[in-house]
């Protein structure tokens, strides 16, 4: 009986082995038909044929593109709201040929993000957690209706903990508040935090990429978004998550140099939209908020919100910041914590110091994400960067999120120069179009350059061979990170 017994076990596994190996070939073709990017299609395709019992399960969590509800959702809910945000967009404050931008360049940007340039906006330049949580806690503190809070990782941490019980307070004070989280970005939130939350009247829901079973098994698509608005004309906008890591208490990483940016005015109403959809997802409910018109006091600054998807019918993101990159004719300075770029801004930045544009890239000294980061050492020696000037930063972890183009635009958000950002992730920035505030921005970005260290060439080439093929391989998984 036991040797039947055992051969029935051997068949069964025999054909478990031979059904996955099948399984990967047909998850491949999968990927071929389906994957947007041929980098992506390929790591995918090698994966799920040459190591198949690794690759079928990473797929069906990670690599599987269903958005078609999402889309049809995120259409439904603006066609709800277009009747409310259009007229005073487009009405009202819409941009005029004062702007520093031209015209077409500006054009381009606005069809990608379905939302124009506006006027009579006012900005604050945020640096550092400390001074980013006290002017979002000032902001809770003075809300007269209604509080909006979106981030991708909550801690219940001292910071998570002040947080909590703002928003309580508010509650209490009668106010609408409403908390989403990104369901795998915090992971780490506890039962008891938010149930403390909810049982006092704040409306605290995850954020998920599907609806169901299958919804919670689909990790890698993450809303990567930190928004926090109140009363609709208020709106806070960057790299900042809720921790005490984002305060510089982390004993691993010590300093953490970040930047938020504290936005008032029409461009608020993107910023508004796009957390109404991301609620309405979840929820099938739409928050009861407000689309004022008024403009921020004694000021013409011109400001695009910038949302972006894996749902979008174009690749709004990449296409974006191809834009201006290509765009650019004096200077190109970038803060990213993750630096794994696609071929086609590799080739824009190459370009871009082939025709004498400054270009610079400063990245973490430190790593957070070991796979990221070794991945970002391929580009340290590569040819066509051979004129773009890699810094490391020096006094802590850098995880500002900023580009400068020129000398008069801006982007400050949550948005990485890595496939992740541009193409999985939900994410979001703000485009300030002034010369003043640009010019706030270089003052910082340049202190900043000037605590890092120059990267050379041939600082890849004298590691080790052992560290040299992770970084080949590593990079080889970019797509997949």
């Amino acid at each position: 009986m036991i040797p039947a017994i055992q051969f029935l076990y051997s068949v069964l596994f025999a054909t478990a082995l031979v059904a996955v190996q099948l399984m990967g070939f047909v998850l491949a073709a999968h990927a071929i038909m389906t994957n947007r990017t041929t980098q992506g299609t390929i790591a995918w395709a090698l994966m799920l044929i040459i190591f198949p019992y690794l690759g079928v399960p990473s797929y069906l969590f990670f690599g599987v593109n269903r958005f078609e509800a999402y889309i049809r959702a995120r259409r439904k809910v603006s066609a709800e709201l277009q009747q409310l945000f259009n007229p005073p967009l487009s009405r009202s404050h819409r941009s005029t040929e004062h702007s520093p931008m031209d015209r077409m360049d500006r054009e381009t940007i606005e069809n990608l993000a379905l939302f124009p340039f506006t006027r009579g906006n006012s900005v604050e330049l945020l640096i550092n957690g400390e001074a980013t949580f006290a002017s979002i806690f000032k902001g809770i503190d003075e809300a007269r209706n209604y509080i909006l809070v979106q981030f991708f990782a909550v801690e219940p941490d001292e910071l998570g903990q002040k947080l909590k019980h703002r928003l309580i307070a508010r509650a209490r004070d009668g106010l609408d508040v409403y908390f989403l989280y990104d369901a795998i970005g915090s992971r780490r939130l506890n039962r008891r935090y938010l149930e403390d939350l909810r049982r006092n009247g704040v409306k605290a829901i995850p954020f998920r990429t599907g609806r169901g079973w299958r919804g919670r098994l689909r990790l890698n698509f993450r809303n990567h978004r930190k928004i926090v608005i109140t009363d609709g004309d208020k709106a806070w906008i960057g790299g900042h998550n809720v921790s005490n890591t984002y305060l510089g208490k982390n004993p691993k990483f010590g300093h953490w140099r970040d930047t938020h940016l504290f936005l008032q005015g029409p461009a608020v109403t993107a910023a508004q939209v796009t957390f109404c959809e991301d609620w309405y997802w979840e929820t099938r409910e739409l928050p009861p908020v407000v689309w004022p018109t008024d403009v921020a006091e004694n000021s013409g600054i011109e400001a695009l919100v910038l949302a972006t998807g894996p749902a979008d019918s174009q690749q709004t993101c990449s296409l974006s910041y191809l834009q201006m990159i290509q765009m650019a004719r004096k200077r190109i300075w970038i803060h990213s914590p993750y630096f794994v770029p696609e071929e086609q801004v590799v080739s824009a930045l190459q370009l871009a110091a082939l025709r004498g544009v400054d270009v610079r890239i400063l990245l973490p000294e430190k790593p957070d994400h070991w796979l990221v980061w070794l991945s970002s050492f391929y580009y340290v020696g590569l040819p066509q960067l051979k004129d773009v000037k890699i810094h490391r930063y020096q006094p802590g972890f850098l995880h500002s999120k900023t580009m400068l183009v020129d000398d008069f635009l801006t982007s400050i958000g949550t948005i990485n120069f890595d496939n992740r950002s541009f193409r999985i992730n939900f994410e979001i920035t703000t485009l300030v179009c002034d010369r003043d505030f640009a010019t706030e921005v270089e003052a910082v970005m340049d202190e900043d350059f000037r605590l890092s260290r120059l990267v050379h060439p041939q600082e890849y080439e004298s590691r080790s061979l052992l560290f040299r093929v992770a970084v080949r391989a590593a990079r080889l998984l970019s797509p997949l990170q």
